[in-house]
């Protein structure tokens, strides 16, 4: 009969009980996963406590596909830090390195000034129309540890939607058919 046979004829003689225990499971994964999230969220301050290395900008230190781990203190932001950090009007988040800080003296606000290491000039095109310098909001975190090329599963179902819906629906078949 073959993979998918076995598999419908799985879900056939499953009792309603069955069914339901096995999408409460699943239920429970995916909410114990976003606890882990938001409890990541709390520990480390920083609104995104893991990014995927999306550019070759900042080779060779990090490539495309690292993983960053980030983490948001108090202390000030330093020349030669690696911070990511939103700009006004894009989506993804951006990580480069702190080229120069300057703190205003009447208001004790600091601007920052940063560059990719593999880029030929600073950020400033990057940034918002008239903007020339990122205050402390639009830093997300700094970067305190990494993993090489494991980002490649986030990069890959982005670029191909495909994949991403195929490895869900494959996932999900495999929770809701277990005998377990």
């Amino acid at each position: 009969m073959g993979f998918v046979g076995d598999t419908v004829e799985s879900i056939r003689s499953m009792q309603i009980r069955q069914v339901l225990a096995q999408i409460i499971s699943l239920g429970m994964i995916v909410t114990s996963a976003l606890i882990i999230w938001k409890g990541l969220i709390v520990v480390t301050g920083s609104e995104s406590p893991v990014v995927v290395v999306l550019s070759g900008s900042m080779e060779p230190g990090f490539k495309r596909g690292d993983i960053l781990f980030l983490h948001m203190s108090k202390d000030p932001i330093r020349t030669g830090e690696i911070v990511v950090f939103n700009v006004d009007g894009r989506e993804i988040p951006i990580v480069h390195r702190v080229i120069k800080v300057h703190e205003r003296q009447d208001t004790k606000e600091v601007d920052i000034l940063t560059k990719g290491d593999n880029n030929f000039g600073d950020d400033r095109l990057l940034y918002a129309q008239g903007q020339l310098w990122l205050q402390q909001h639009h830093i997300m975190g700094r970067a305190v540890g990494y993993l090489p090329h494991v980002g490649w599963v986030t990069i890959i179902m982005t670029e191909k939607p495909f994949i991403k819906y195929l490895l869900i629906g494959a996932l999900g078949l495999l929770v809701i058919t277990s005998k377990e």
